[in-house]
């Protein structure tokens, strides 16, 4: 079947830049099927469903190896043609604004999402068989341009959302199978960020593809790119998101400081992610003070809270009812450096800082008790930044210090002595610093301690911190 020339067949001036005609044989209609579906007059009405069956109709007729004519010549060659229509399918099946998107909107939505389905499935399907064709060595470049528009289709509508079907559903779900399969990836994971240390992936194209869409003004135009990044930035762990800090930073804090609750959720869930898989902490907190240039405190009024304010917050949401000790450990390692960051500000986060540090404090952590020696770790940067928050912590915080004091000198199990001693070192630290936060009443409370106390590691450690108030050097006996 060939495509109706009476429907819209547009010049060759009208189509492209002068001398920019495809070389290939399929490159003419291509082109003028692409104007077709870019055009802004037949956006409303049936133009485009027209274009759709008459493409279909083009891409079942053709030969696989005319698919990747006029690659690598000045002339526009039929992979970048074909790029640019995969990225008009994409975007004429996306779903609308969300406040448009009710009913019948999103029912023809997924209509669209099901045709547009169908012609990548046909258009995949001669790939395949182009891999197979010695005719036909220039695949892999050819199908550069296709993988990021198909990618974000199939997800756009793999995902269970208000604007598939079904239908559209399950064959976006074939989309995505098809293209791991004619790209050779085992899994999304290694579609993006490559099966391989020599294959580069295509999280960086995809993250390309979805940028012009993640802008302040336009990021709710259409409701499916959020979860589209989401779901894509959940596929990716570490030690291969590192590299991408830049460009999974800003969508994600953008989503999260939405006020729609759903919004909020979805950044969080993405702002935990990087948390949890960007192993250079530096760099995040590198990218802090670019991210927040136009915040600057002109006094008078309270400080604007920063984007490093946020996701401190959002640690210690997940940290206070989290019991996976290696999810701990992380959370904890990460801590001492956000503190830091924030130094004086960490007055903000007071109340949730403190119930984290108790916590954590109690919990043993295995024998190299690295999550509560962070945790000491933070603790004493909290005081040395925020003192005179302090004092009315006095009781609670002395209680929770001298009770892992007591449990670590009596640990009966087989954590090292070297461990051991770091722990009790850091704890008569804060001790110490607790003692000069509150003007010396700590030393006063521990005179009961150590009149009923009869374990010498913690007499030790209770007179290390009276000796030290003091001003008495410390001889250890």
């Amino acid at each position: 079947m060939e495509p109706d020339s009476s429907r819209e067949s547009p010049s060759r001036e009208s189509t492209s830049l002068p001398g920019e005609w495809p070389s290939s044989a399929l490159g003419q209609p291509f082109s003028q099927i692409l104007h077709r579906l870019t055009c802004q007059e037949s956006r409303r009405g049936k133009g485009k469903s027209a274009a759709i069956q008459d493409l279909g109709a083009l891409i079942e007729a053709a030969e696989c190896d005319q698919f990747f004519e006029g690659s690598g010549t000045w002339l526009r060659g039929m992979p970048e043609i074909l790029g640019q229509v995969a990225k008009a399918l994409e975007k004429y099946a996306a779903p609308p604004k969300e406040q448009e998107g009710r009913g019948h909107g999103y029912s023809e939505v997924a209509e669209k999402a099901a045709a547009v389905g169908l012609l990548f499935l046909k258009l995949l399907g001669k790939i395949e068989a182009a891999k197979n064709s010695l005719a036909c060595p220039t695949w892999k470049t050819g199908l550069r341009d296709l993988a990021g528009p198909i990618y974000i289709f199939a997800v756009t509508h793999s995902l269970e959302q208000p604007w598939t079907s079904p239908r559209s559903h399950d064959i976006a779900g074939e989309v995505l199978a098809l293209l791991l399969q004619v790209t050779e990836c085992d899994s999304v994971a290694g579609f993006l960020h490559g099966e391989n240390e020599d294959e580069k992936g295509r999280f960086i194209l995809i993250m390309e593809l979805l940028k012009p869409d993640f802008n302040k003004e336009s990021w709710k135009n259409n409701p499916a790119t959020k979860h589209v990044f989401s779901w894509t930035l959940q596929q990716v762990t570490r030690p291969w998101l590192n590299q991408h800090l830049e460009r999974i930073l800003p969508p994600s804090l953008l989503i999260s400081d939405d006020y729609q609750t759903e919004n909020k959720i979805l950044g969080v869930h993405c702002l935990r992610h990087i948390v949890l898989n960007v192993a250079v902490l530096s760099c995040l907190l590198d990218l802090f003070p670019v991210l927040e240039k136009g915040l600057h405190w002109k006094g008078g009024a309270a400080r604007p809270t920063t984007h490093c304010d946020e996701v401190l917050q959002l640690i210690l949401t997940h940290m206070e009812p989290e019991h996976r000790l290696l999810l701990r450990r992380t959370y904890a390692r990460n801590l001492p450096a956000f503190v830091k960051r924030l130094g004086i500000l960490t007055v903000r986060h007071l109340k949730r800082l403190e119930r984290v540090i108790i916590g954590y404090l109690e919990v043993y952590d295995g024998p190299e008790e690295e999550a509560r020696l962070k945790i000491l770790e933070t603790l004493k940067l909290v005081m040395q930044y925020a003192w005179p928050r302090v004092s009315c912590r006095r009781v609670v915080l002395l209680k929770a210090l001298l009770k892992l004091v007591c449990d670590v000198a009596r640990d009966p199990s087989l954590t090292p002595e070297p461990v051991k001693s770091a722990l009790l070192e850091a704890a008569t630290d804060c001790l110490i610093l607790l003692d000069h936060c509150c003007q010396g009443q700590v030393k006063g409370l521990l005179d009961k301690i150590l009149q009923s106390c009869e374990d010498s590691k913690v007499v030790n450690c209770i007179r290390k911190v009276q000796q030290v108030s003091e001003g008495t050097p410390y001889d250890g006996t």
